[in-house]
């Protein structure tokens, strides 16, 4: 890809995404992630309607009339994008890779970010850390994020999400908002997807395509393993195989989302070729729903 062409690129992801962020998600992503807690302001004399849970007591018996502490939420959040780009990314059959997915949706999720004045980090992994872009704030940043993740080329093929998850649980300090955007065939994740979620909010996106687990008849195909490079002569005519390859691929995803309910972790699915609006949007949706029934 030439300078020209990744800068059209970038270009084009950026008008749609951003797009997506001002005014589809205008605020669902403010009332979906809440800030660090909230913030002494400033004491006012009451007025009729205002909580009366709010009343400084001490300030009234002073004062001989009732005043009432105000706060504000501190809005700042750390936002950490751990995106999956191994081998198994590079596949899709509905005119998308499972690699322009994420990057759609990591765009989105950054100029969300941003929007919000919140800083926004990028962890790029396969069985190793690609590329690591500490969290910082601004439109500027959001598009290099951008660029690493349409450039981005990883050394290994394999996946390896326990030790991306480490690398999180070691250099983050600061309690942040990461979301985990993979295909999640990965395996033995468990104990550090636990330990991270004990100081930070995770939030999985699934991203999958249709082929994944309903091959159709196309005779004998040279399959080849895009993490392995294995290849196999496979006969999808065969409707037994057929079958076998479709319960794995329910067996995997089973297991994958038993682990989630275990974790009480909400996963986001989303597959190649589908817009990435409703379903992020029905997350934001029912997480502003849970903030507010505490």
């Amino acid at each position: 890809m030439t300078p020209q062409e990744l800068l059209k690129k970038i270009r084009k992801i950026e008008i749609r995404t951003s797009h997506i962020a001002s005014d589809v998600f205008a605020g669902h992503y403010h009332s979906a992630f809440k800030g660090q807690g909230m913030e002494f302001e400033e004491v006012r004399e009451y007025a009729p309607g205002d909580d009366i849970r709010s009343i400084d007591w001490n300030v009234t018996a002073r004062q001989g009339k009732p005043f009432i502490k105000r706060y504000r939420e501190e809005r700042e959040l750390t936002v950490m994008l751990l995106v999956d780009v191994s081998g198994s990314q590079a596949f899709g059959t509905r005119g998308q890779l499972k690699r322009e997915l994420v990057t759609e949706i990591g765009a989105t999720l950054a100029f969300s970010a941003t929007r919000n004045n919140d800083k926004i980090g990028l962890i790029a992994f396969s069985d190793e850390i690609e590329q690591h872009i500490p969290a910082a704030k601004g439109s500027r940043h959001v598009l290099r994020i951008i660029r690493e993740l349409l450039t981005v080329t990883a050394r290994s093929r394999g996946t390896d999400l326990a030790a991306a998850l480490r690398q999180v649980n070691h250099t983050l300090r600061r309690r942040s908002v990461i979301f985990i955007i993979s295909d999640f065939l990965s395996e033995n994740f468990e104990t550090e997807l636990r330990i991270a979620r004990r100081r930070h909010d995770i939030v999985p996106i699934v991203v999958s395509d249709p082929r994944e687990a309903d091959i159709p008849a196309m005779g004998l195909v040279d399959w080849i393993d895009n993490e392995t490079g294995r290849r196999l002569l496979i006969d999808t005519s065969s409707r037994s195989f057929r079958r076998r390859f479709a319960r794995a691929a329910l067996d995997r995803a089973a297991q994958r989302d038993t682990l989630f309910k275990r974790l009480r972790s909400d996963a986001i699915r989303i597959t190649t070729g589908e817009s990435i609006v409703e379903p992020l949007t029905a997350y934001f949706r029912k997480r502003e729903a849970r903030l507010r029934t505490g």
